[in-house]
């Protein structure tokens, strides 16, 4: 790869050109595209993965990917979607290889996630992106839960829960049809509530199964 001859203005490159120059052999111009969206590769991941070395590992693999696989990006879509794509694919190979966690139980939870849990009837997935204290609690609970489910469980509640994206973009980065997308929510969530009530030791309200 040559060094870049990226001008100065790269701020004002688009990411189709970035792509193009980087194909050439541009290093300044890839290293501009990882610039651009390594914040929100590092976010994504860090959904998926509780350690920063695990998350770091993924961002690497991810971007190494973009780079072998830029002759696929065309700029029909957004940059940002295409590496989500990568992204969403390499979490999931990640936690498939992984091996399966032991099963979550009360006697793990802390005093305030035990608490929480009592007090609380409502949506885990929606609750752990709310702000303040409380919600908080419910985060560290939620990831906790969804820790302990399937790979493609994990990947679809965080997209459509998490990350407020639509079945469409859901099979978009996945690859998965739009049916399936749609079938493995429902079933996500029905698992997520039944591990929720077998941690309460009771059902939750209907009411707090729809989201």
């Amino acid at each position: 790869m040559r060094k870049g001859t990226l001008l100065a203005n790269s701020n004002e490159s688009s990411d189709l050109e970035l792509a193009q120059l980087a194909r050439a052999g541009d290093e300044a111009a890839f290293a501009e595209i990882v610039r651009r969206y390594s914040p929100r590769v590092f976010r994504f991941a860090s959904k998926f993965f509780r350690q920063r070395s695990v998350v770091e590992e993924a961002a690497q693999e991810v971007f190494m990917k973009a780079f072998t696989q830029l002759g696929s990006y065309e700029g029909r879509g957004s940059m940002e979607g295409w590496l989500t794509r990568i992204t969403t694919n390499t979490c999931l190979n990640m936690l498939r290889s992984a091996k399966r966690r032991p099963e979550l139980a009360s006697a793990d939870l802390s005093e305030d996630e035990s608490t929480w849990l009592e007090n609380q009837l409502s949506d885990v997935a929606a609750e752990r992106h709310r702000a303040g204290e409380r919600s908080l609690v419910a985060a560290d609970l939620a990831d906790r839960v969804l820790g302990n489910m399937s790979p493609d469980d994990r990947v679809v509640l965080t997209l459509i829960d998490g990350e407020d994206a639509s079945v469409k973009e859901v099979a978009e980065f996945t690859g998965w049809s739009e049916s399936k997308v749609k079938v493995q929510a429902f079933r996500a969530r029905r698992r997520m509530r039944a591990a929720v009530e077998k941690l309460l030791g009771k059902q939750l309200p209907p009411a707090a199964a729809s989201s």
